[in-house]
């Protein structure tokens, strides 16, 4: 690798490199103690001097220096890991420098020379890696050489950052370098003569945390399954936590979470991610979760800069934040000032005159009339004519026009999409609800219902309505008020008064209306003109799981309000399910939903009601209505976090914390709607839509705290819960002027004695005055911490589950069976790693039962049995997995789950020998063996057997036995069996006998009883050539009998040379004319042998039961199968440019087989 020449004196390194080679220019050095062997002290004392003072950092093992006659100055102009490597430089720098400075007059001219060659040798090599988009690409280059040298990962395994840090063992903390790649954690140091490397796959960590030992205040503890480890060092240490945190969560969810997890653009290819993309994504998701923004939102810039506030007349303080569709402002003080202004609600962004007041100013302006002033903006030219461009393609794909024709004291500027007919009048804005042609859209579309359903139902309050109202009326003054001086439209200041506001309760009739601006569904609505009627069209009448599911859940939400006990209202329910669902198949419908979309119906309009529901589902509770409900239990997890910090007596006294977190759970997904009184509980929603899921964290700590004392008195988890759902039955909304209307839990309630009651506005006020300190960004970063936790939990229980229904089927001991499933799933991990494209959905599906989440492809099968598997044959091994792999290939899917793959193993293993003689008999006919089988492209399809010679063996002693009378009774024993059989397998061609031969000589290879086992499995082959002969003679002549049809040859010569034997000849080797002439003759009938005739020939054979009935150790291939694996991927990768060679190889590895088995059958029959 090329440096950027540093002028050095070669004096103070004398004692830490050794000249290799030199030149009149040029000088190649050693480091002092690389590549001695015996492990010299001064080698061992320069790399303990390395890795403490991290001199390792620009230094590799080898290095090449410029050198000027005559000057004490030398310059490094390159380094390499390996001698090969600095070699390549060398050579180089003599066959393209070398002979043109001596052309050179000035010393000076060649030194300037040099380097300039070799800097532009930099740049070309840097404009082709990614090494250019990092901080510092030269000492990044240097990084990744040490990175691929040291841990020999494929190229796609792209390198992230790295750092100088301390792993600690115990109390003993080892210098060294923390590699940090797109799907693993890597620690190597180099001390003492010590080598130590650690690789942790990100998808194997199962809690990453800051932590202390005795000696530091601040650690990173990185916990697996098996392990702890810490890392340390004095500088960065929040900086590597976040970019671990990054890692972890972005590794996980591609490849735990495929279901619900939508990779940013930028992090689809995962070779191409960098530390800068991946700080663009913690970004950009503070941004969309602080705002509360579509997903799909992309943040293009943040800029400091400060906003003329009118309410308080001065500039606040903060950060402009643009993105796709919007422009947004937060404060610098938290809830002093937020500002969301949609592309689409912009007239013009113009640029004001510079002034020393006025800095840098620009104005937006907006369709309510309203203008915002931005000063000291960096770049301002630059960063409005791209917000210009954006503007422009806003309303290119959405048309505008305005509407000055109204304008009273609530109403704005209208704006109108160019194809509407009909309108909702909103506050100012007049929102789409069809359009053209409206009524043949009536007449072929269901009917959808104009307005919210409370105000239909409306219920009177039996309890001093005059009092009720009063309360109602002041409430609407002072959000009147509010809205003259902060705005009325989603545009509107947001400050810490207006939470004021909400807390203390939405008026009845603005609820619904500020539940779509605060949530910015109102765009949404604006934006999808006639969208949610074509869907209602789309989706109404059709019959699936989803739809049944909707039914049997629609008379149980909220069945106590009058408007659910109509079918007005529950064919509203019905229609805006419906068509979420079809929007939205990955959610489709979760039990809960029903409960919150029956609360949006009561205070919205239909439509409004899905723009809120599609606002909770996809922006404000992310992965909550999922499958798994990911997302409710990483806040559950969360929740638990957030007691021990502020309850920790209450936390302390618990057992399990996590206890209270499960009975919680329905606060999250329903937002109190479920047990607690409704009129209570939409006070919640309110502070929910303008505050997100911090206002449930908050509220749940406050009603904890109210029954802390009764809860540390509890006994079990039952008395929790009802001293919880009592409190909630008993929170009462004074300020509602609707009759109370009861929770799910009332039955809780029957009590004897009276229960004090708790009034929701107080509970709200006393959670956000005692726990109102968390800030979004506190709440995303645990977030992402405790995300981790929960996949991996549901990892362990898929991992459990599996275990437990595989244990009883084999015999391999619970604890094999755990490591081989790590290995099963790490294999499928691998390819995920660094195989691409790959479809990873067919393979890791968590929709799946347990046992089938997990599947793996012929080729990772191939390394898993090559790794594990106790039939090693050698070259054979590969052809032999191939085979297995389609034996268990029941449903042609060309994929296998665990449990196939370990019932093979467990017969290899632990099965009887009929057992594993079976399996090789199944693993030799179809569908195992086919007629494109790699090993089977030989003249093997022809009869090539010689069926002329008598059925005589030589022996030692040179006496010959004739087994004549034996292979006619084994024939009457096996006949008389057959008939017993339930099921029988299909008899073995010549063909495939064959190829069974060949694996049984290839398993033999290297067996401490090779010998034997050759000879003993000759003797059987010539038994079952001469069974199957039979069979053939019988089906050609049709006269063969029991009693002894077809009569063997008794007289021949005793013995026969190897020139005679033709057991394994191919044909391509020639035939007598004698034999070529009685092919066709015996040819008529079929050559076959039996599962029956093959077991009880092997049984005649002590070596053979021996070798088949010997214990076999699991454990230790186990041991080498962890340590093998990575070695065994990295190098097929390394070498996929060889496929066909392999396949080639293997056919020439097949037949030179094929010779050996003949040559050994002539050798052991021969006397």
């Amino acid at each position: 690798m090329w440096l950027k020449p540093e002028e050095v004196l070669l004096k103070n390194a004398l004692k830490l490199w050794v000249t290799q080679k030199s030149s009149c220019y040029f000088i190649l050095q050693r480091r002092r103690g690389h590549g001695e062997g015996g492990g010299r002290l001064t080698g061992r004392l320069v790399g303990a001097l390395d890795a403490v003072l991290d001199s390792s950092a620009r230094v590799a093992p080898f290095r090449i220096l410029l050198q000027v006659p005559g000057s004490q100055v030398y310059s490094p102009i390159a380094c390499g890991a390996t001698l090969e490597e600095i070699n390549q430089h060398w050579e180089w720098l003599e066959q393209n420098l070398l002979h043109t400075l001596s052309v050179f007059d000035n010393k000076e001219d060649i030194a300037s020379f040099v380097k300039g060659k070799v800097k532009a040798l930099i740049a070309e090599e840097t404009s082709s890696r990614l090494a250019e988009q990092e901080e510092d690409p030269e000492k990044f280059r240097e990084a990744l050489v040490k990175f691929e040298t040291r841990f020999n990962f494929p190229e796609a395994e792209k390198l992230i950052t790295y750092y100088s840090c301390c792993c600690w063992k115990g109390k003993v903390p080892r210098q060294g370098w923390l590699y940090l790649s797109i799907n693993h954690l890597c620690f190597y140091s180099f001390f003492l003569g010590k080598e130590l490397k650690l690789i942790v796959p990100w998808v194997d960590i199962q809690k990453l945390e800051k932590t202390s030992n005795v000696f530091l205040t601040a650690t990173i503890r990185i916990t697996t399954h098996s392990k702890e480890r810490d890392f340390s060092m004095f500088l960065n240490l929040e900086e590597v936590f976040k970019i671990m945190e990054q890692l972890a969560d972005v590794t996980l969810r591609r490849l735990l979470d495929n279901e619900g997890f939508e990779l940013d653009p930028d992090l689809q290819e995962p070779s191409q991610i960098t530390k800068r993309d991946l700080e663009a994504r913690a970004q950009n998701e503070f941004f969309r979760a602080f705002f509360r923004l579509p997903r799909q939102e992309k943040l293009h810039a943040v800029v400091d800069c400060s906003l003329w506030t009118p309410f308080s007349r001065c500039h606040t303080v903060g950060r402009m934040f643009a993105s796709d569709s919007y422009i947004c402002f937060a404060s610098k003080e938290d809830g002093c000032c937020n500002v969301i202004l949609p592309l689409r609600e912009v007239v013009s962004i113009e640029k004001m005159e510079d002034t020393s007041l006025l800095p840098n100013p620009i104005i937006v302006s907006v369709r309510s009339k309203m203008a915002f002033q931005f000063i000291e903006l960096k770049d301002r030219d630059d960063l409005v004519e791209r917000l210009l461009l954006r503007l422009k393609q806003v309303h290119a794909d959405h048309p505008v026009h305005y509407d000055t024709s109204q304008d009273d004291d609530m109403m704005s500027p209208v704006f109108h999409s160019t194809s509407m007919c009909s309108d909702h009048r909103f506050g100012d804005l007049e929102m789409v609800s069809s359009q053209n042609n409206e009524e043949s859209e009536k007449e072929k579309s269901p009917q959808l219902h104009p307005e919210a359903l409370r105000a239909v139902f409306q219920q009177s309050s039996s309890q001093s309505p005059d009092s009720r109202m009063s309360r109602e009326q002041i409430k609407t003054s002072l959000w009147n008020d509010h809205f003259v001086e902060y705005g009325r439209t989603v545009c509107m200041f947001r400050t810490e008064k207006i939470r004021k506001l909400v807390a203390m309760g939405i008026p009845e009739s603005l609820r619904g209306r500020l539940w779509l601006l605060f949530s910015d569904a109102v765009t949404d609505l604006a934006s999808h003109p006639g969208y949610y009627g074509n869907l209602v069209e789309e989706s109404m009448g059709k019959c699936c799981l989803v739809t049944e599911e909707i039914e049997r859940d629609l008379h149980r939400s909220l069945p106590e309000h009058p408007a659910f006990q109509n079918e007005t209202g529950i064919a509203a329910l019905r229609r805006v399910l419906t068509a979420y669902a079809h929007r939205n198949p990955k959610i489709g419908y979760c039990q809960s939903m029903n409960i919150l979309t029956s609360v949006l119906l009561l205070y919205a309009k239909e439509e409004e009601a899905f723009w809120l529901l599609v606002a909770v589902c996809e922006r404000m509770l992310p992965d909550y209505f999922n499958h798994r409900v990911i997302g409710a239990q990483v806040d559950q997890s969360v929740f638990e976090e957030l007691i021990q910090e502020h309850l920790p007596d209450l936390a302390g006294h618990l057992k399990d914390p996590s206890a209270l977190a499960s009975i919680s759970l329905s606060w999250f997904l329903t937002l109190f709607l479920s047990i607690m009184p409704l009129e209570s509980a939409v006070n919640v929603v309110d502070c929910f839509f303008y505050d997100g899921i911090k206002a449930i964290f908050q509220l749940g700590l406050a009603v904890l705290e109210a029954n802390a004392e009764d809860l540390c008195g509890s006994k079990d988890d039952g008395q929790a819960l009802m001293i919880l759902s009592r409190f909630l039955d008993h929170i009462k909304n004074e300020d509602s002027p609707g009759p109370p209307i009861g929770s799910h839990h009332t039955f809780f309630s029957d009590d004897q004695e009276p229960y004090p009651v708790t009034d929701i506005a107080d509970l709200i006020r006393d959670s956000y005055e005692k726990f109102g300190g968390q800030s979004v960004e506190q709440i995303e970063r645990m977030r992402c911490r405790h995300r981790i936790r929960v996949l991996q939990g549901h990892e362990d229980t898929t991992k459990q589950n599996v275990l437990r229904v595989v244990t009883p089927e084999v015999a391999i001991l619970p604890e094999d069976l755990e490591e081989l499933y790590d290995l099963f799933k790490r294999e499928h991990m691998m390819s995920c790693y660094w195989e691409q494209p790959q479809p990873v959905a067919p393979r890791h599906d968590p929709s799946r039962p347990y046992a089938e989440q997990y599947r793996i492809d012929a080729r990772q099968f191939a390394h898993l049995f090559q790794l594990v598997s106790p039939w090693t044959c050698g070259a054979h091994t590969e052809i032999l997995a191939e085979r297995t792999f389609r034996l268990l290939d029941d449903n042609m899917d060309h994929l296998i789950e665990f449990k196939a793959f370990v019932s093979c193993l467990d017969i290899m293993y632990n099965g009887e020998m009929n057992e594993k003689i079976k399996l090789l008999y199944r693993l030799h006919i179809p569908p195992a063996l086919t007629e494109n089988d790699q090993d089977s492209q030989s003249p093997l399809k022809n009869p090539l057997l010689s069926t002329s010679r008598p059925l005589v063996f030589g022996k030692s002693n040179g006496d010959a036995i004739d087994y004549q009378k034996q292979l006619k009774q084994m024939i009457k024993d096996l006949a008389k069996e057959k008939d017993k059989a339930e099921t029988e397998l299909p008899k073995m061609s010549q063909r495939e006998f064959i190829q069974f031969c060949k694996t049984l000589y290839s398993m033999f290879h290297e067996d401490p009883e090779e010998n034997n086992l050759y000879q003993a499995i000759a003797t059987v082959t010539t038994l079952l050539l001469q069974i199957g002969e039979v069979g053939q003679r019988s089906s050609s002549s049709g006269s063969f009998s029991q009693e002894g049809g077809g009569e063997l040859q008794a007289s021949a010569p005793p013995c026969w040379s190897p020139e005679q034997d033709s057991v394994f000849a191919d044909s391509d080797t020639g035939m007598s004319p004698q034999d070529s002439r009685a092919l066709p003759e015996e040819a008529e009938g079929e050559w076959t042998v039996s599962l029956e005739h093959i077991l009880a020939s092997l049984l005649t054979e002590q070596s053979l039961v021996n070798f088949f009935e010997k214990p076999l150790d699991i454990k230790s291939k186990l041991e080498n199968a962890k340590i093998n694996q990575y070695s065994l991927k990295n190098s097929e990768l390394s070498g996929q440019s060889q496929p066909e060679l392999k396949q080639d190889s293997s056919l020439l590895r097949g037949r030179a087989c094929h010779t050996k088995a003949r040559t050994t059958v002539s050798w052991a029959v021969s006397p």
